[in-house]
């Protein structure tokens, strides 16, 4: 796991060596252990290293002697590289360590650009390829966008930048901190930039499951890879329990992230069971909760799992009088506003994490999307025939519906969202298509949540918090098995995860399988009550002078919802208002950045 950069260009020139630094200490977080970057002539390339496979070798930019001209640098795992590693070593490739990442100028000498499809994984991959008459560059990314990587292309230059976070990207020349016109609706709308797109124009992200290839002086050519292929063998639990088993298995230490709920329930109970069948020592056990009296705590449902496992727990309780002072450096990390309170609770679980020794994370996100598990998915199945659920489902993906949107908006940005079209309107778009072709709405909302909204939702916001601490996070639901087997279930069977449910029948206490779902997050509704620790921020942040001199949303009307959370705290208004003030926040954050040396300081 690891940070990477680069830049490919036609030009001859050597990209400043001075913007590369720059760009490698914004994300050295999440590399600490090694830090390089080659350049030449129209590129260069570049890491940050988190040692998490084979932690003596691997250095990168990864170079083969017999393989001259070819670079590569990977952010990820290959979980596949032991089988790799021998059918190139039989081709008479020869390998200087047992790293992962190592065999990847091999891989991409034997099969050019369409190497990604032999990796099994998550994964941010690049390849230079610098020999004469051969010059490319080829990225690729994981079949659910697990490790994010972020593309700015200059069309005048002809020149590609890419890095794994936002900020690093900043620092290159040439690429500017230009927030989209839309990227407030976006974030009310969806919480966040779905799809390949960022809330910074010129930015995109390449989309899941892509490998684009990049010539001297062109833009990127963005094309999707069709699924890494496996068969699944056995029931759901038996799917999990291997994956599992696969992920706990690294050469630094490994624990669990235990929310107090079915999905990482289940993660931990069948680390748990792995250790006790191999002897190890019991796997260590995290859960966050806050200081004092909260509303949805699950601390004490952790707890149960965790007595069930028979793992070493650690509840981490933090002090929500330091919330105020985590939430800019979240937001700063994020490189994208994300809507969701959780981002600060998941920030300082990692801290935790890391501070304790631990490298590697087992969690259990993607379990909702891929088996049907969200309130919304019941409400789209429930809804009478003839009935826009459709409409209703972006609502309640939404950091604020859309009357509550529209009713805050300027007259003229309202305008601008009504002629462009709103990411709202997207979503809505992409579930009437799926249900006109015949799919049913499981399959419909189970396709959007885990193509679009799981990868820049969750999946960005896990992999660049918990890298902000050097941790990496190993997701077992996302793997190509589970999401095979998930994908050729019956319907029924992911209708409020009931195949998981299942899983965990004989693993779990029953007061987990029991309670209501409860996402785990940051109970926003009593965090900005009166004489709440985050009330003063929220207030700052939406003060009237700054939202005029924005001219997105009426000051007035903004006010006006802040009284009414105040007198009547609840979570619908509490969650538009987190919305509108980390927007503003990650502006005022991320401006800055222009000035690399600030940034690199901080």
């Amino acid at each position: 796991m690891c940070r990477i950069l680069g830049s490919f260009a036609a030009n001859a020139a050597r990209p400043d060596p001075a913007a590369l630094a720059s760009a490698s200490a914004r994300q050295r977080h999440g590399g600490p252990d090694e830090h390089r970057v080659l350049s030449g002539p129209g590129w260069s390339l570049g890491c940050d290293r988190l040692a998490v496979t084979d932690p003596r070798g691997g250095q990168q930019p990864y170079r083969l002697p017999h393989l001259p001209g070819v670079l590569a640098v990977l952010n990820g795992e290959i979980y596949n590289h032991a089988e790799l590693r021998r059918s190139l070593a039989a081709r008479g490739h020869r390998f200087p360590d047992r790293c992962d990442g190592t065999l990847l100028p091999a891989l991409y000498a034997e099969h050019g650009p369409a190497f990604a499809e032999h990796l099994d994984g998550m994964f941010a991959v690049a390849v230079l390829d610098l020999r004469p008459g051969r010059a490319q560059l080829v990225l690729a990314v994981d079949d659910l966008g697990m490790k994010p990587l972020h593309l700015h292309h200059d069309p005048e230059d002809g020149s590609t930048r890419f890095a794994s976070e936002v900020p690093a990207l900043l620092a290159f020349g040439g690429v500017r901190f230009a927030p989209r016109v839309d990227s407030l609706d976006t974030v009310l709308a969806t919480r966040t930039a779905f799809s390949a797109g960022t809330a910074l124009d010129g930015v995109s992200v390449l989309p899941p499951g892509a490998t684009a290839l990049v010539r001297p002086g062109a833009a990127p050519v963005v094309r999707r890879r069709a699924p890494h292929r496996t068969t699944p063998l056995g029931d759901t639990q038996d799917v999990l329990r291997r994956e599992v088993r696969r992920l706990a298995a690294a050469d630094v230490p490994v624990c669990a992230v235990t929310s107090g709920g079915l999905d990482s329930g289940l993660v931990t109970a069948l680390a748990a069971e792995h250790a006790r069948e191999t002897d190890a020592e019991p796997p260590h056990t995290f859960h966050l909760t806050y200081r004092g009296n909260w509303p949805d705590s699950e601390a004490a449902h952790a707890r149960s799992v965790a007595r069930r496992a028979r793992t070493v727990h650690h509840e981490i309780a933090l002090d929500p009088d330091e919330l105020p002072s985590l939430l800019t450096r979240t937001v700063r990390h994020l490189g994208q506003p994300n809507a969701d309170p959780i981002a600060l609770s998941t920030y300082a679980l990692f801290r935790a994490v890391r501070q304790k020794g631990f490298t590697v994370a087992l969690t259990g996100d993607g379990a909702d999307e891929l088996f049907g598990g969200y309130d919304r998915m019941a409400a789209a199945l429930a809804a009478p025939p003839g009935t826009d659920w459709a409409a209703a489902y972006a609502d309640a993906l939404s950091a604020a519906p859309r009357m509550l949107r529209e009713h805050l908006y300027t007259a003229d940005y309202r305008a601008h969202i009504a002629d462009t079209g709103s990411a709202a309107d997207r979503v809505e778009q992409e579930l009437r298509s799926a249900e006109a072709a015949g799919a049913d709405r499981v399959t419909a909302t189970t396709a959007l949540e885990t193509r679009w909204r799981l990868p820049a939702y969750h999946l960005r916001r896990v992999d660049h918090l918990a890298m902000a601490w050097g941790v990496e996070t190993r997701l077992p639901f996302c793997q190509p098995a589970v999401v095979t087997h998930a994908r050729a279930l019956p319907s029924a069977a992911r209708t409020g995860k009931r195949a998981l449910y299942e899983a965990g029948a004989e693993l779990l206490p029953a007061s987990v399988l029991r309670r209501p779902k409860q996402p785990f997050t940051l109970p926003v509704e009593a965090m900005i009550a009166p004489g709440g620790p985050l009330l003063d921020t929220v207030r700052e942040l939406l003060s009237p002078a700054r939202l005029v001199l924005g001219g997105k949303v009426r000051a007035d009307r903004v006010g006006r919802l802040l009284a009414r959370q105040l007198a009547h705290p609840n979570r619908p208004d509490a969650q538009a208002l987190w919305a509108l003030a980390v927007h503003e926040l990650w502006t005022e954050v991320h401006r800055t950045l222009q000035i690399p040396a600030n940034y690199a300081a901080a």
